[in-house]
């Protein structure tokens, strides 16, 4: 299983043209220097209501298919 590390920050108000599907994928550089595109649903738990703030491990098989996302602590 691959993992990468992440730091988002979307307002609320950013993550609306997400829910409304305006804009589907969040686009993200990984704590390693990848560059990460994922659908910004796989987020919808995480929504507070000043929006998504934190550090992010994503988990993907060896084909790259998502397997699971979870919010860890900053210095992870």
């Amino acid at each position: 299983m691959q993992q990468v590390v992440i730091d988002i920050q979307i307002s609320a108000e950013e993550y609306v043209a997400h829910y409304r599907g305006t804009v589907r994928d969040v686009v993200a550089r990984s704590r390693d220097g990848r560059r990460i595109r994922f659908p910004s649903g796989l987020l919808q738990p995480f929504l507070l209501h000043d929006g998504i703030r934190g550090c992010f491990r994503i988990c993907f098989n060896e084909q790259g298919k998502f397997q699971t996302i979870e919010r860890i602590p900053a210095t992870a």
